[in-house]
């Protein structure tokens, strides 16, 4: 028995409430099992109680045994004075609070549902796999996976919105700047994002504003700012580029970063950093009013529209200043297009929703439902299982799902987990 599990079960009432008594005798009725606390304290509070027609309300406290108060050493605890009831699996010994109050003690290994337990057993005692729920996943109601995958959904979109609501604090909540920086962290991809985030974090937005106009001073603000103009090279582009940015560096009290931040090594050409930069200058130069396009737009064809850019010529030659290579015109691929939409774009448009009062959670889904869903290892095996993934939405969830619930073995806070356990829909 775990004591996860009693919570569980008192928090669900997966027991005999009939004619249910303490220990001691006394007729009890749960009239509010109490709010969940996931901190220290009491595991829940605020319950509604009716002992032998009195109601009492306060806190409960829930243990395997009995004799559990004294291991955690809740007599000595003032915090615990308010418990009014103690729920234990198994009753060995009398609990007194630190005013020598005997507690009202209720146990539930006689009264808890076999099948609750047996479901629960099935879940976790198994050999090893990858998840849990490996096995039995498949024999979950269509209904209930749906609706549990739409939620994880916009609970990854939540905890998403934290990192883009801190941006907004620290940028006067200028959603143009927030734009740049959250585009910027994506176009670095994982190996490169922090140090693409330090880049836009070092320009101040309102001067990209100014300079975004002219490709060339944008694009020697950024390469420049991310100190990639700072080597004796002699070739002509670099070379104007290098000018360019002394000029803008000195107006603007600009500091240089240090370009050793941004990797090359073990990374295919395409997502080179100077690459990926070329491609950051051609977006923010193409579209004047970029915050406001993604937010008012809707259709995926609209997006691969506005995210379809032309580099600098120079670039479609090179994969960095000094080197010439065979011609590509290192455009956006949709693969691409699809991880800005996912990671930046719809995150962003969720909090800016929110913002001002239009939240449109359709919107929303019919988006991600409309892009294709991501390859990696985790969502390979989800398939493997048998489990289909025909959108982002799926494979946003699972990751959701893998990540947060069933790494940890949180099944029992897992719509899938409970279904297995208590077999409703």
């Amino acid at each position: 028995m775990k004591e996860q599990l009693l919570h569980y079960v008192w928090q669900y009432k997966l027991f005999n409430t009939t004619k249910l008594t303490t220990v001691s005798g006394e007729r009890i009725r749960i009239l509010q099992s109490g709010v969940y606390n996931r901190n220290s304290g009491p595991d829940f509070l605020n319950a509604k109680i009716e002992l032998e027609n009195l109601l009492w309300f306060g806190h409960v406290e829930i243990h395997i045994k009995s004799s559990d108060w004294y291991a955690h050493h809740h007599e000595n605890d003032t915090n615990y004075d308010a418990v009014v009831l103690h729920v234990v699996y198994e009753h060995d010994v009398e609990v007194f609070t630190s005013g020598n109050r005997k507690h009202y003690t209720v146990a539930l290994k006689e009264l808890i549902d076999q099948d609750i337990l047996i479901g629960y057993e099935k879940l976790f005692a198994k050999e090893k796999q990858w998840i849990p729920c490996e096995r039995e996943m498949l024999s979950v109601g269509n209904f209930t996976l749906k609706n549990w995958l739409e939620r994880l959904y916009f609970e990854r979109l939540e905890h998403k919105s934290k990192f883009i609501t801190d941006l907004l604090k620290t940028s006067n909540f200028d959603f143009e700047a927030v734009l740049f920086k959250l585009l910027a962290k994506n176009f670095g991809l994982k190996v490169n994002g922090e140090a693409f985030l330090k880049l836009a974090e070092s320009i101040d937005f309102s001067i990209l504003r100014k300079v975004r106009f002219d490709a060339h001073s944008l694009a020697a603000l950024l390469f420049g700012q991310a100190g990639f103009l700072d080597e004796d090279l002699e070739e002509n582009y670099y070379l104007k580029l290098r000018d360019e940015y002394k000029y803008i560096k000195h107006k603007y009290q600009l500091k240089t970063l240090p370009k050793q931040q941004f990797q090359f090594f073990r990374m295919r050409p395409n997502n080179f950093p100077t690459i990926r930069l070329a491609q950051l200058v051609a977006l923010y130069h193409k579209t004047s009013s970029l915050f406001s396009e993604l937010m008012h737009i809707g259709k995926l064809e609209d997006y691969y529209k506005i995210f379809s850019i032309e580099v600098n010529n120079f670039w479609k030659k090179h994969y960095t200043f000094d080197k010439v290579s065979k011609q590509t015109s290192k455009q956006l691929t949709k693969p691409f297009i699809d991880l800005l939409l996912i990671n930046t774009i719809i995150p962003l448009k969720f909090v800016y929703m929110k913002q001002i009062n239009q939240y449109d959670e359709e919107e929303l889904l019919s988006l991600i439902r409309s892009i294709n869903a991501e390859k990696n290892t985790i969502i390979s095996k989800f398939m493997d299982m048998g489990i289909a993934v025909n959108s982002a939405l799926e494979s946003q969830s699972l990751l959701q799902l893998h990540n947060n619930y069933c790494i940890t073995k949180s099944c029992l806070s897992c719509a899938i987990g409970n279904f297995l356990i208590r077999g409703k829909e």
